[in-house]
């Protein structure tokens, strides 16, 4: 820190002096599907299913380490992973909502990592999302020095994002079907926006399903 004429400056860290492990990563699965109809985490995107997509972007990123948190379908989406290196965790009180997937997730993390500086919050979900996103948003909260780095897409912020250690207690004591953008929200003059157009893009129904087939037959 050097401070000149009354003024103080702080110097971010270089990108060479960050350490990528002292970030995790929750990845949320645990959700029902209900408006999907089938269990959406096994959807096929790309020649493998959204949950396995989702988790080999996150091995990607520079972020160590990875928990995905199951709920519904467990027995079924854990064959889709069990060979990557990833903790897997399962919360029974998945039909709470997010909240109840988050908390089990950051408790994982807590547990299995001391002294996380961040975690990053990511959805099964978004298929759009990609390694150099997650790691623009570990560089952006180095560099910014901003607690929470969040994805800017359709005229708002929210997930992927990434939230300091100092929001970890805040994250586990949501409830009912708040999630992540909630604290988003909450805190906004604290959020530092990385724009991300395809995150618009989430698979919640058929048709969401059939808009991405129609766009991955002109990717893959």
């Amino acid at each position: 820190m050097n401070s000149r004429a009354g003024t103080v400056f702080i110097k971010a860290k270089p990108p060479s002096a960050i350490d990528s492990t002292a970030i995790g990563i929750v990845i949320l699965a645990a959700g029902a599907s209900t408006r999907m109809g089938t269990p959406k985490q096994l959807l096929s995107y790309g020649g493998r299913s959204l949950v396995e997509h989702t988790v080999e972007v996150a091995i990607a990123s520079r972020c160590q380490p990875i928990v995905v948190v199951l709920g519904a379908y467990a027995e079924q989406i854990k064959p889709e992973i069990s060979q990557l290196t990833v903790q897997v965790v399962e919360t029974q009180q998945w039909g709470e909502g997010m909240s109840a997937s988050i908390r089990a997730g950051i408790k994982a993390l807590n547990v299995t990592k001391k002294n996380l500086d961040a975690v990053v919050i990511l959805l099964c979900d978004q298929p759009l999302i990609s390694s150099h996103l997650i790691n623009q948003l570990v560089t952006a909260y180095y560099s910014t020095l901003k607690p929470i780095i969040a994805s800017e897409y359709a005229g708002r912020l929210g997930v992927p994002a990434l939230f300091s250690k100092s929001f970890f207690l805040e994250l586990t004591t949501l409830r009912g079907s708040e999630g992540a953008k909630q604290v988003i929200k909450k805190h906004v003059h604290q959020v530092f926006g990385i724009p991300f157009p395809a995150g618009a893009i989430d698979i919640d129904t058929p048709k969401d399903y059939q808009f991405l087939q129609a766009l991955a037959a002109h990717e893959f």
